[in-house]
């Protein structure tokens, strides 16, 4: 396997757990913050997704994301370019799921425009190819796909595991 069939696969796979981890939440249970800290579900998935279609559209191809493009952040009243990092927990509590429909098209629409760009990379690409994600260094296409999607991705799926544990619905393995 090479690196590309890697990230193709280990995203395949991490999208469906995501996918998986929310088909059956309630908006009150999307939407449930701990009180002994934490984040809820929604903000970590709006987070990572925003995060994935940041990067993959907008960072490494130069593109309108799908966020602004479907005009999600309307609907969602929520910021155009803002993704959470650096929010406040006041700003970050704002964040709340309103159309669960809309949010999962949404998501479809990223996870596919991700597919759709790394079927068009080769290997060396992602070594010779430099990227800027702010607020981080400079670093290789590798590293921001590998490190900035992957498992930074599979960080929030155990925090909506986490978070579907405290309003009783479980985690994904058991």
């Amino acid at each position: 396997m090479n690196e590309v069939e890697v990230l193709r696969s280990g995203l395949t796979s991490m999208h469906e757990m995501l996918d998986k981890a929310v088909q059956e939440m309630s908006l009150e249970q999307w939407n449930y913050w701990p009180e002994q800290g934490g984040v809820s579900a929604f903000f970590s998935l709006w987070h990572y997704v925003r995060t994935e279609d940041n990067i993959v559209q907008f960072v490494i191809q130069g593109k309108s994301t799908s966020w602004l493009d479907g005009g999600f952040d309307t609907e969602f009243d929520l910021h155009r370019t803002a993704q959470g990092t650096g929010m406040t927990h006041e700003q970050a509590m704002a964040v709340q799921m309103v159309d669960t429909s809309r949010w999962l098209e949404y998501q479809r629409e990223v996870w596919a425009a991700t597919d759709t760009y790394l079927e068009s990379i080769d290997v060396a690409e992602l070594h010779s190819t430099e990227v800027t994600i702010k607020p981080v260094p400079p670093m290789s296409l590798w590293q921001g796909l590998f490190g900035m999607c992957l498992t930074h991705g599979y960080r929030h799926v155990g925090e909506i595991e986490h978070a579907r544990g405290l309003v009783g619905l479980g985690g994904l393995a058991i």
